[in-house]
């Protein structure tokens, strides 16, 4: 079993009002979780990325105010006070360059000798673009052929240098980029830096097929998992590569208590701190694209259409067929008679593995054991202790199981995931 940690900052997952939540721009906070992944052996440690602070009915939504630094070089930080945990950037190819990023990732990858990862990500919003010189320039429908050629020139780069440590010229002629030079990072200790995946959509299945290390996905269900697992490593054949090529990983939440009763309840009280009242209308309106901040969250759903073309939320993906959405929305309320924030509370973002350690370590063994993951990207809901216990509690009964490892057996995050250094190709 592969495990990692995410980072819990601006997201609605993470429990801000909780008196033992602290800052997550402040270094101390990523220090204290990559620490505590690294006391469970975890392969790596996970950063996610935001290129524009969102709005939200033409305000900064609340979550963004607290900022979001850039990952690599917290990262970079954090190489100098770990020993062997990997180190995941989320970076955008929608508004990077393939030099100047195949660089930064390089020299990272040398600085922690051996243990960079990547997490490729795609934009094409206009408003993320206004950030940006060539705002808005890019079509959706390019997002994915320029990531592909992206990560294909970057590979390029990092086979500039040969294995001795002899630079040569480097040519890319290419539908998105044209480039020559001369490479300045030798060949970093894993010879290319990991390279993580996150996308559901064909296009993205497909692109993890065939470029990616590592998918993290949102398929937190048993059923759902093995769906999705069993659909990318199907994929893989086409490209050459074999199933343990490509570790798949999704993004979990964890709930811990003394006893499984214990632990149901604890994530319920979770649960209603993460939809407060307000939040439950924010909720409602990204679905909705409509400002209902005069409807009561304790009472019953919108009875008016979404509005598909709204540009009330900015920065945030609207997930789905709206009208779909809010129909099964109000099938799920009318059902159970539920009001607006019982119906939000009901239909996202609830915890993936609930109970007591021994019946958490049960059922990610499960989920292993049944072809729905390789392994899973932890996400805590506090800043930044939330991983403490699981590491305390959890990794220890896992080990006994033997599915997860004791100790460390390589210097590198290759080494972690089992993954080989690639073939050279200069």
């Amino acid at each position: 079993m592969h495990l990692a940690a995410h980072f819990p900052g601006v997201n609605n997952t993470t429990v801000w009002a909780d008196p033992r939540s602290r800052s997550q721009i402040d270094f101390s906070s990523f220090e204290h979780l990559a620490r505590a992944a690294e006391r469970g052996t975890f392969d790596f440690f996970f950063l996610a990325e935001g290129l524009r602070l969102r709005e939200h009915n033409g305000r900064i939504h609340d979550l963004d105010v607290v900022g979001r630094p850039e990952s690599l070089t917290v990262l970079a930080a954090l190489a100098a006070v770990t020993d062997r945990l990997g180190l995941a950037a989320t970076v955008n190819t929608t508004f990077n360059e393939p030099y100047e990023l195949a660089r930064r990732l390089a020299t990272l990858d040398h600085l922690s000798e051996g243990r960079a990862a990547w997490n490729v990500v795609t934009s094409s919003d206009a408003f993320t673009g206004e950030n940006f010189r060539r705002g808005g320039y890019l079509d959706r429908a390019d997002r994915y052929t320029r990531a592909a050629e992206f990560v294909a020139t970057a590979r390029e780069l990092w086979d500039a240098w040969t294995p001795d440590g002899t630079p040569r010229p480097f040519r890319h002629q290419g539908q998105h980029f044209a480039i020559e030079g001369e490479f300045t990072v030798p060949r970093s200790p894993q010879g290319h830096p990991v390279v993580i995946q996150a996308g559901d959509s064909p296009e993205g299945r497909e692109f993890a097929a065939s470029t990616a290390d590592v998918v993290f996905t949102r398929h937190g269900t048993l059923e759902e998992g093995r769906a999705f697992y069993a659909d990318v490593k199907a994929r893989l054949a086409r490209y050459g590569r074999e199933p343990d090529e490509l570790k798949i990983m999704p993004g979990v939440t964890f709930v811990l208590g003394d006893s499984d009763a214990d632990a149901q309840e604890r994530a319920a009280g979770i649960r209603l701190q993460q939809v407060s009242p307000q939040n439950a209308l924010l909720a409602l309106e990204q679905i909705w694209g409509r400002d209902l901040s005069s409807y009561d969250p304790d009472g019953p759903l919108p009875d008016i259409d979404p509005d598909p073309e709204s540009s009330l939320v900015q920065g945030r993906v609207r997930h789905g067929d709206p009208f779909a959405v809010a129909a099964r929305w109000r099938a799920l309320s009318e059902e159970k008679g539920l009001s607006i924030r019982q119906t939000v509370i009901e239909t996202t973002g609830r915890q993936s593995f609930i109970g007591s350690p021994r019946t958490v370590a049960e059922r990610l063994t499960e989920f292993v054991a049944a072809g729905a993951a390789d392994g899973f990207i932890l996400v805590p809901h506090l800043t930044p202790g939330g991983l403490d216990d699981f590491v305390d509690l959890v990794v220890p009964l896992l080990r006994e199981r033997g599915v997860f490892r004791s100790a460390y057996t390589g210097p590198t995050l290759r080494s972690h995931l089992g993954l080989a250094e690639p073939v050279w190709k200069g």
